[in-house]
């Protein structure tokens, strides 16, 4: 058929084409404005497109079991299972392995070792090459992977690893933070220091001074989907691999590194995760390079999914700290200088300790200014599990550390540790403005935020009355606390800072929308397909969101640091822009009129006073020949960061809120009960409130899961004890505040140019849940009516809430007998 004869001629009277002439009506958005226009002129937006709140876009999938992970995908004919060997010494010599009744076990295939490996033997995520994907001479933590065996059927698997016989020479083991001090273990990655003038002076010459330590405990990240990997391979040499990881391009580049092969052969694809948390970042490389490892060995696709118990022996948790701390001050309650050092539990190898660590340093004056500083980091190697990315990165570990101070600076003025925070906060655009690593923080809002929640939540009024409660009850006593958050936004090493995304418009009129970022449940996929719709006008029907695959958008970067949404709208946003672009420029010459009387509403497309069905202006731009794929790329603007002296602006802005928990403690068990929580989160202009607020609930369950319930313990061997739900405990629905409130700040949008303002979600609201933590230890105060600091140690169990009141009664008691002599 000829060029004149198609049904989609745009010669005169543009054959073919469904238009509707509107009288006396102009488009009042501009070509590429992120606003629509509506039939008559008046601005809005798509029903549920960015901004608004919208359904999780596979949550009809999850409710109705349809989602699939890993363990779902169809198995390919042959399959093949694989499962790993692990070291049952915390540290020690390898002399010797038997395999020979492994090899002969019903079913199995192949038994790999380290000498099976053609490449680097080597998971690193940093390049330190500390971190074998399968030990060779040495084991270095109880539960470290020496081999793997490939069989049948995963049950033959599981019983053929059962049947090795190895042969160790113990070697001395450290396993905790006092344990590697003594011993003067080396450093897993460099200390950092960040400091602003005299700290020591400083703390000499300020009129109050006092000195302690605190401990914060590890956190197990108990993702509902394990870790789990397929590989298939394919013709000369490919591999493809469906893997639960946030870090697609890392786990293609350690894949490559393992079997010795280009990049281009190797595809990474992630549908979604059953949950994430930072601890498929760079935990899920070695189940991935395991699965492709034997993949390539046997010719066969090979799959390992992990039990729950091997999954938590293996894998690394938050890095549990201890922090020494200094802290000058008035009267007033005012810091004059702090000197802070903090130590992390950091494992075996490198990992990200180096980058966690600097973070704790980031946060560790969470919304206070400090006139003279200095913070320092310890990331410690142990005989344990190498500790890892967890929700916020070491940034919850540093503000724990400064609301410490706060809470001994309270109870030693007598003040209401509310007045400490609110004297303390960051003042944008005065010398009060100035971080410890020498960033002006250009947003300051705590304070407001926080007077705000104070007087929403009747904060002292109910303070007066939980005082008037404890004053009369005998055992069981209450608490309250009001704590902000200050959350710097943006992965600190900045080169991952960038990315990709790659959209099609197809000729029916449907989009479909790839980007590099990975959904674990958070609601990202969601947030990008609102962003489609919002520019091209379309009800979500019309976007489809595919499979993260490092063969569409290449080099990504982790789905972590909150930027998930921040770095991958914007990459969405600008390929959306380069079609729409051209769509503008194609219809202006058509219909011979001004560009800025284009506009794309939710009846079609404006183009003067002509509507034009959305999927007729793709089909007739196809048909003139106008590219309707693009690609977009985002990086982040303003970054920069120098770790060799401590100093930069290592995040383009700050995420606040605040939270205010009040609490029941039975002080003769020491079981706790969370009573209220009143929550104002800032969220600058919300992509999705609906999904934000739930982001808030589930980060605040899990913030103070980390400070209450949940405990890890290594007993003597090294040998981790709390490896399943029965001894590991995360909160359960009883555990859920009576009353929780929770509300995004109004009329707030980010003074940065991100993504229609928003602001990221993901880590801050973590850090809600250390209110619970200041809650008890207000409660357990009043056993020596509020004059001792009770330095609570978390996570506060029921043991060590008995053990804190215990001290605090002594000291009551002690109180009272030097009153009477």
């Amino acid at each position: 058929m000829s060029e004149s004869d198609s049904a989609f001629d745009l010669g005169a009277g543009m054959v073919g084409l469904s238009t509707e002439v509107i009288d006396g009506t102009t488009a009042e958005a501009t070509a590429l404005d992120s606003r629509t226009a509506s039939h008559d002129g008046t601005l809005k937006l798509v029903e549920g497109s960015a901004s608004q709140s919208q359904r999780h876009e596979s949550s009809i999938l999850h409710v109705s079991g349809g989602a699939a992970y890993i363990d779902d995908l169809p198995e390919p004919k042959g399959l093949l299972h694989l499962v790993p060997g692990l070291s049952t010494k915390a540290h020690a010599r390898i002399l010797a392995m038997d395999m020979e009744a492994v090899r002969a076990a019903p079913g199995v295939v192949l038994v790999l070792t380290a000498e099976d490996i053609p490449g680097h033997n080597d998971v690193s995520p940093v390049g330190k090459h500390d971190e074998p994907l399968l030990a060779e001479d040495i084991v270095s933590y109880y539960g470290q992977m020496i081999f793997a065996v490939v069989a049948e059927t995963r049950a033959q698997a599981r019983a053929a690893v059962r049947l090795a016989k190895i042969e160790y020479e113990d070697l001395p083991a450290i396993l905790d933070i006092a344990q590697s001090r003594a011993a003067g273990s080396p450093l897993v990655w460099r200390s950092l220091t960040m400091s602003r003038g005299d700290a020591e002076a400083a703390l000499s010459r300020a009129p109050r001074r006092i000195s302690g330590s605190l401990s914060v405990g590890g956190q197990e990240h108990f993702y509902l989907e394990g870790q789990a990997a397929m590989a298939v391979p394919g013709e000369e040499g490919e591999m493809r691999i469906w893997s639960s990881t946030q870090h697609p391009t890392e786990t293609q580049l350690m894949v490559t590194h393992v079997l010795n092969c280009p990049g281009a052969l190797v595809t990474v694809e992630v549908r979604r995760m059953g949950g994430g948390f930072g601890g498929k970042e760079t935990q899920a490389n070695g189940p991935a390079c395991l699965a492709a490892l034997a993949a390539s060995l046997t010719g066969q696709a090979t799959k390992l999914r992990l039990d729950r118990d091997d999954d938590m022996v293996i894998t690394g948790k938050r890095h549990d700290f201890v922090i020494d701390y200094d802290v000058g001050f008035d009267d007033d309650g005012r810091i004059y200088a702090v000197d802070m050092v903090l130590a992390a539990r950091c494992g075996w190898s490198a990992d990200l300790s180096g980058p966690v660590t600097d973070r704790a340093l980031f946060h560790a004056d969470n919304a206070y200014y400090y006139p003279t500083v200095r913070l320092r980091s310890e990331p410690l190697k142990t005989n344990t599990q190498s500790n890892t990315a967890y929700r916020g990165f070491g940034g919850p570990q540093g503000i724990v550390g400064a609301e410490r101070l706060i809470e001994e600076i309270a109870y030693a003025t007598g003040l209401d540790p509310l007045d400490v925070r609110l004297r303390n906060t960051y003042e944008t655009g005065t010398p009060r403005d100035l971080t410890p690593y020498h960033m002006n923080v250009e947003d300051s809002i705590a304070a407001d935020i926080m007077k705000t929640l104070a007087e929403d939540c009747d904060y002292k009024d109910r303070r007066k009355a939980i005082r008037a409660f404890n004053g009369k009850s005998h055992f069981i006593r209450r608490g309250i606390a009001l704590l902000p958050v200050k959350f710097g936004i943006a992965f600190t090493a900045t080169h991952y800072n960038q990315a990709g995304a790659l959209v099609h418009i197809y000729t029916d009129g449907s989009v479909q929308v790839n980007h590099g970022g990975c959904e674990m449940g958070q609601g990202l996929h969601t947030k990008m397909v609102q962003i489609v719709m919002r520019e091209f006008a379309l009800e979500a029907d019309r976007v489809r969101i595919t499979a993260t695959n490092t063969g569409k958008v290449p080099n990504t970067s982790a789905t972590a640091a909150s930027s998930g949404a921040d770095l991958n709208g914007m990459a969405v946003l600008d390929a959306v822009r380069k079609i729409k672009t051209r769509l503008v420029i194609f219809a202006a010459e058509h219909w011979s009129i001004p560009q800025e009387q284009i506009s794309f509403t939710p009846e079609g497309v404006l183009a003067g006073k002509i509507l034009i069905p959305f999927p007729d202006l793709i089909k007739a731009a196809y048909f003139a020949r106008i590219s309707l794929s693009s690609n977009g790329f985002y990086k982040t603007p303003k970054i920069h960061w120098n770790p060799d002296t401590g100093r930069g602006r290592p995040f383009l802005y700050f995420a606040y809120g605040a939270s205010c928990s009040e609490v029941a403690v039975d002080t003769l068990t020491g079981e706790m009960r969370i009573e209220r929580v009143d929550i104002l989160h800032d969220a600058g202009q919300s992509l999705n409130p609906a999904i934000d607020i739930g982001q808030v609930e589930g980060a605040f369950v899990q913030g103070a899961g980390w400070l209450t319930t949940e405990e890890l313990v290594w007993d003597a061997s090294g040998r981790l004890r709390t490896h399943a739900p029965s001894t590991y405990k995360i909160p359960g629905c009883s555990d859920r505040p009576r009353i929780f409130n929770v509300r995004l700040l109004d009329n707030a949008p980010n003074q940065e140019e991100t993504i229609f303002r928003s602001k990221a979600v993901g880590e801050p609201p973590f850090v809600h849940g250390l209110s619970v933590l200041h809650a008890i230890s207000d409660a357990l105060a009043s056993l020596d009516d509020y004059h001792t600091c009770p330095r609570l140690d978390a996570p506060a169990t029921p043991e060590t809430i008995l053990r804190c009141a215990s001290r605090l009664r002594a000291e009551a008691s002690g109180r009272a007998a030097a009153g009477t002599a």
